[in-house]
């Protein structure tokens, strides 16, 4: 294992590698029950039990194929956003049948295995600026802590004000703060592990909770495993693409204009993520390049197309890997743990779907805190540098989406660097700014004039 994913170039061991590997797993582990309620809402059809070994299935499949091939602690599964558009936008809304959709994914998949063998896609992910990148990395650390607060009830929807406190004695709430309280003083006194002993502090007060106020407990969302060994096949859904659109005039053009969607989305939160935790591990080149951004791209392409193969929505990186990499993970092998327990959680899933997001809130309340450190590296006296960076921070977590973050932070990149290098009289003093940028900031456009 030293020589396969060098640890000690590294700076990390087996044992932190491990640790990293099954924190990014508990934070991604919810995925397995709310894909199987999106994906299996009676509107969509979808068998709910094929789901859940499907979406452990692709995931599991996919995270390992990172670690072996990329070498980084990334966790791959089926995106959240990604398999809501694909269950009431497209299947409920637009009407199109769950096999077509999956059609949709399937094709976007081959697309990007395409972008990502010609290095397109690595050359967009590299052209983004150092300090967008930097942005990136706070901007995801804001947005994940955000989504801790909402699953511990700490931070709820308010019609006057958007979003307001919830109540601190809610029993969510204080499980959270349990949590975050274990992993901070651990943490102090240079405990291994201390995120994960954080949730495991919370999984086991929920569980009590739910043990001694059932009806209380159901109410806030906690249950107690129901059972532990459960196995669903995947038959009902795996390998049921339907090519017959490719036929029909009347509809190709709606299903091209879905792929689409599914081929932005995914380009570009992928992106952010990869960017993102990158630049946490000192992943990031003197160049500004992400190492091996390339080679986990192209294993991301990969998933989504396996993914919908099995049966599932698009599959995509998953910005809780931060959680396993705040805990120390640094190489492929967290990344191989993190699969290794989503293929075990196709037996064991009762239990792990057990852990409510209020455990698994204190990690990621506590990696946007880590996250958010490099705002520091950020030249904020270069306003055509700061405005783009403060904008791509601050709009991830408020449209709550790494995508949306990153696209109007390139786009004011690009327009207050193209007003600045005009202005400029003296070439030596305009600013060198990469072609693609350009191209991405009129693609950014086109979509916001067009939806």
């Amino acid at each position: 294992m030293e020589k396969f994913f060098r640890l000690k170039e590294n700076g990390t061991d087996v044992k932190r590698e491990v640790v990293g590997g099954l924190i990014t797993f508990l934070t991604m582990a919810y995925i397995i029950a709310v894909n199987a309620n999106i994906l299996g809402d009676p509107g969509v059809g979808m068998n709910p039990g094929a789901v859940v070994t499907a979406t452990c299935l692709s995931a599991g499949v996919t995270t390992i194929l990172m670690g072996i091939y990329a070498n980084l602690p990334l966790g791959l599964a089926s995106g959240m956003g990604l398999n809501a558009f694909f269950a009431y936008t497209v299947v409920m809304e637009m009407g199109i049948s769950w096999q077509i959709a999956l059609t949709a994914v399937f094709v976007e998949g081959i697309i990007f295995i395409l972008l990502s063998l010609t290095k397109v896609r690595e050359a967009i992910v590299n052209c983004i600026p150092t300090n967008l990148k930097y942005a990136v990395t706070a901007g995801i650390g804001l947005f994940i802590a955000f989504i801790g607060f909402g699953n511990a009830g700490i931070v709820v929807g308010s019609e006057a004000t958007k979003v307001t406190m919830g109540s601190l004695v809610s029993p969510t709430a204080l499980i959270t703060i349990l949590g975050v309280m274990v992993i901070v003083i651990l943490s102090k006194k240079n405990v291994k592990g201390a995120i994960l002993w954080g949730m495991a502090a919370s999984a086991i007060a929920a569980w009590i909770y739910a043990a001694l106020s059932p009806e209380a407990a159901t109410a806030a969302g906690i249950y107690l495993p129901k059972g532990i060994l459960k196995f669903e096949s995947i038959a009902p859904i795996a390998g049921k693409l339907d090519f017959s659109v490719f036929t029909n005039a009347g509809t190709i053009s709606e299903f091209i204009s879905v792929v689409f969607v599914f081929l932005f989305i995914d380009f570009f939160d992928t992106a952010g993520t990869l960017v993102g935790v990158a630049s946490k591990i000192g992943m990031i080149d003197k160049d500004g390049k992400v190492k091996n951004a390339g080679k986990a791209l192209l294993v991301d392409a990969i998933g989504t197309t396996f993914g919908a193969l099995v049966g599932t929505s698009t599959v995509t990186t998953y910005v809780e890997s931060s959680a396993g990499v705040a805990s120390g993970a640094r190489t492929g092998l967290s990344a191989v743990v993190t699969g290794i327990l989503f293929l075990l959680a196709m037996f064991l899933s009762p239990l792990f779907v057990a852990i409510p997001g209020c455990a698994t809130a204190p990690a990621l309340i506590i990696v946007g805190f880590f996250m958010i450190e490099s705002v520091k590296n950020i030249d904020f006296s270069d306003f055509t540098e700061g405005v783009p960076a403060f904008l791509t921070i601050a709009l991830m977590p408020m449209t709550y989406s790494i995508g949306d973050g990153l696209m109007i932070g390139m786009l004011s990149y690009a327009i207050l660097n193209l007003i600045a290098n005009i202005t400029t009289r003296e070439a030596k003093d305009r600013k060198q700014v990469s072609f693609v940028v350009y191209i991405l900031a009129i693609i950014f456009l086109l979509k916001i004039i067009f939806g």
